[in-house]
């Protein structure tokens, strides 16, 4: 069928309000504007940021279509786009990268002005939605809304990937792989021979345990509340499993008992202050490298004690791994693709789009470190 400049109707997954349950709807996807990507979807990744934003702990536009972390193929493209044209495979991007914004044109900086995260506007670029439902105009979710059939979004927070690459996984390299591995590797740059903590052993924990172990680290402490997760996270290479409510001190102050100096690099990867607090206290306080991942909601204030930051150590925030995406993601894609990085082991299960509920219910458990939707 020729959906070419015509609407299109298919099913999407809606959060009418915070804290409702996602329903499977009908809804009308029109076609791409100037500048804009309509794509049909073949795989998602639910992410913590996802479930961030279904609680309400970010500041959003209801009703919504959550998800970001997806994989698929250009159905048809707005005036102007040049960079992806129908039948390319391709990721989309929460971040973008337009090219001419002070973040993007600086050689260290990866946050789009053009971002829609921090604050979520919930509108393309224009100001407008692409989806609606039975009449009632429904929000995007930081411009990418991958949890449905069909999704439009900028050209700039697309990128078209590989033709071998294998859509049922590639997903996770959208978000959740180049937000942990990407913290370890290319923002601490983690050093041979250190030692390391990661606070949250989810999917991006898990991508930074694996940068870890790639960069040379002898000993990495994985910290979490769930130890279903423990068997997996030494299988990707944690060398110490730690669950917070089962010791009998604060964590970082284990943490400190078992290196005796703290670590070289502390990775907070759940959004959470009391971890992020636990992460900074866990490092050497000279030369020690706290990295924080985790998307906090957005009321929440981080609070430290303030002559402790006088002795040298840092705090660093770190956003889909500091890469440029829409030039550093589709490397990452051929790197897998040669064997240099697995993602494999992320993808945990993979559930059609008809059981989103059950693949929620996964996710709450912990027994996921990533569940794929499949459309």
């Amino acid at each position: 069928m020729n959906t070419l400049g015509k609407t299109i109707t298919c099913r999407a997954a809606i959060a009418w309000a915070k804290n409702s349950p996602l329903l499977i709807e009908e809804v009308q996807v029109e076609p791409p504007k100037s500048g804009e990507v309509r794509i049909k979807m073949i795989s998602s990744g639910i992410c913590g940021s996802d479930d961030h934003v279904l609680k309400g702990e970010l500041v959003v536009n209801f009703p919504l279509i959550p998800g970001h972390e997806g994989a698929g193929i250009v159905e048809s493209v707005g005036d102007g786009v040049c960079s992806v044209k129908p039948g390319d495979k391709v990721l989309i991007l929460i971040i973008p990268q337009c090219r001419e914004c002070d973040a993007c044109l600086h050689p260290k900086g990866n946050f789009c002005d053009k971002q829609d995260v921090l604050p979520c506007s919930g509108v393309m670029l224009d100001g407008t939605s692409r989806f609606s439902c039975r009449g009632q105009k429904i929000y995007h979710s930081f411009r990418t809304s991958s949890f449905t059939e069909y999704t439009v979004v900028p050209e700039i927070a697309t990128v078209k990937i590989d033709d071998a690459a294998p859509m049922d996984k590639v997903c996770l390299i959208s978000c959740g792989f180049p937000t942990g591995y990407g913290a370890a590797v290319n923002s601490a740059k983690v050093t041979p021979g250190s030692t390391c903590v990661v606070f949250g052993l989810g999917g991006v924990g898990s991508a930074i345990v694996m940068g870890c172990k790639a960069s040379g680290a002898c000993r990495i402490i994985g910290v979490d509340i769930n130890e279903e997760k423990f068997p997996r996270a030494r299988a990707l290479g944690v060398t110490d499993c730690l669950n917070p409510n089962k010791l009998e001190k604060p964590v970082q102050e284990v943490v400190m008992e078992m290196t005796g100096v703290g670590v070289d690099f502390a990775f907070e990867a759940i959004g959470l202050i009391d971890t992020m607090v636990a992460a900074w206290n866990s490092c050497n306080n000279s030369y020690g490298v706290c990295l924080i991942a985790g998307l906090a909601p957005s009321d929440a204030q981080l609070s430290l004690e303030a002559p402790k930051i006088l002795s040298g150590k840092t705090l660093k925030g770190v956003c889909l791994g500091d890469y440029k995406t829409r030039d550093c993601i589709p490397q990452i894609v051929t790197d897998y693709l040669q064997n240099k990085i697995n993602i494999d082991p992320l993808v945990t299960y993979q559930l059609p789009f008809n059981q989103l509920h059950e693949a929620l219910e996964l996710f709450h458990s912990g027994k996921a470190i990533r569940c794929v939707l499949l459309f």
